[in-house]
């Protein structure tokens, strides 16, 4: 694993409801025994920003990519990419797994794309903790005239996740155009701040 993530994390960070789980019963067989099937078993990801793929009610079993896109109008899908399991949605994509690499990829429908969009299943659940940490813990100051000062440190912290997971896995950030960085950016204009949160709170009252 690039990340090092534990359920004690999670839990300590958004409390055991938070916390979405995919059983390995899930999976197709070849993916089963994975290490990113076992760690969204077992450790799992916050909920919020990103969604995990329910398994169908009747067989359990998460979908493949052949059934939520059709492959064949993409000009970039990797070999063996209608197999993967789909995982989950983040924006407007649906994230798959390669059991073979180990490797998140964003399958975008309407663009007709395949882009790897993480290394591994521990750079998905770190980038989206501490994106989701962020959107929780931070505070603006609720000072109009400390308005600006606010969203510029605000652009300072998510610029910081970008950097330090970039130094590690390059892959969620490689360019302004993944689902990752639409989100942060999101993020950083205040966007993404919901219910009961302190930047919610401070920024709608």
């Amino acid at each position: 694993m690039l990340f090092d993530v534990t359920r004690g994390e999670l839990v300590d960070l958004f409390g055991e409801d938070r916390i979405a789980t995919l059983p390995a019963t899930a999976f197709p067989p070849a993916a089963a025994d994975t290490e990113g099937a076992r760690l969204l078993g077992t450790v799992g990801v916050p909920t919020g920003t990103l969604l995990l793929r329910q398994p169908d009610a009747d067989d359990g079993r998460l979908p493949l990519v052949q059934d939520v896109v059709d492959l064949e109008d993409f000009e970039d899908a990797p070999e063996g990419a209608a197999e993967w399991p789909v995982i989950g949605w983040l924006l407007n994509a649906h994230l798959a797994l390669d059991p073979v690499s180990g490797t998140v990829h964003a399958v975008d429908a309407d663009e007709e794309t395949v882009v790897e969009l993480h290394t591994d299943v521990s750079s998905l659940v770190q980038v989206t903790l501490r994106l989701q940490r962020l959107l929780e813990e931070f505070t603006f100051s609720g000072d109009e005239d400390e308005e600006e000062a606010d969203f510029e440190r605000l652009e300072r912290e998510v610029d910081r996740i970008r950097e330090e997971t970039s130094g590690i896995d390059p892959l969620p950030f490689q360019d302004d155009e993944t689902v990752w960085w639409v989100v942060a950016d999101e993020i950083a204009t205040g966007q993404r701040f919901k219910g009961d949160s302190p930047g919610a709170r401070s920024l709608y009252g």
